[in-house]
């Protein structure tokens, strides 16, 4: 008995009329009674057949494993792959053996270009790690010399100035102890010096006949007339006018 025969056996014997079946399985009633003389060559290829074949022995409560293995044995179908099955039935296209050839090099190509592209970044990876490393300064030999300033506690006298109009009076000042205000004229009225002296300075003056002495900071200078001693005339601060003549 084939399939044919075998699917209207069972449909008659469950009373389902080609209509009733054809509405259970959404199969034409026309190419059920074809499948029912067992002409499948209007299904549309060996697949839809198979799934004709499978929808038909659901809706007659039949084991569709015994109708696709019966279908398959009268077809002389094999065990294929479902590609091969979609290949057959138009589905899809069988690879040529260019475009085989042209993913395996297109495969080897993204391999090669993964692996320069890896290669790239070690090396980069190396030149910035160099770059980021700074030399080391050597250290000098030779040891640096540190320039010493020593201060001194005593003041150095600066060179004295010399204002001299004759040689009966001389008069000398140092700032000794603190910088300080000076104004010196002679008998005559003349001007012979007007500013400040600084720690340190050492000024002379000689007149014919008198010097007239004026000290802003009496305290920090020290005098000294026709060669004697006389040490400060006042007191720090202390405005001192004097005067010293050929007998002083």
């Amino acid at each position: 008995m084939t399939l044919g025969l075998m699917i209207a056996k069972v449909r008659k014997d469950t009373g389902l009329s080609i209509d009733d079946l054809a509405g259970a399985t959404n199969i034409r009633p026309a190419l059920l009674r074809e499948i029912e003389k067992n002409d499948f060559s209007h299904c549309g290829g060996l697949t839809y057949a198979r799934g004709h074949v499978r929808n038909i022995a659901i809706a007659l409560k039949a084991d569709p494993k015994e109708f696709l293995r019966i279908f398959d044995e009268e077809q002389g179908i094999e065990h294929r792959t479902m590609r091969d099955l979609l290949v057959e039935n138009s589905v899809m296209r069988e690879p040529s053996d260019r475009q085989k050839v042209s993913l395996k090099t297109l495969l080897l190509i993204s391999i090669a270009c993964l692996g320069i592209a890896g290669l790239v970044q070690i090396v980069l990876s190396n030149t910035s790690l160099k770059n980021s490393v700074a030399p080391t300064p050597k250290a000098s030999a030779s040891p640096s010399v540190t320039a010493s300033y020593s201060q001194s506690p005593s003041v150095t006298p600066s060179q004295q100035s010399s204002f001299s109009t004759g040689t009966g009076v001389e008069v000398i000042i140092s700032a000794v102890r603190d910088k300080s205000w000076l104004f010196v004229s002679d008998g005559s009225g003349r001007t012979l010096f007007s500013g400040q002296i600084s720690r340190g300075d050492i000024r002379s003056f000689s007149s014919d006949e008198r010097l007239d002495l004026k000290v802003g900071n009496a305290g920090g200078v020290d005098l000294q007339v026709n060669g004697n001693e006389i040490g400060a005339i006042g007191i720090d601060g202390e405005v001192v006018s004097v005067s010293y003549g050929v007998d002083s």
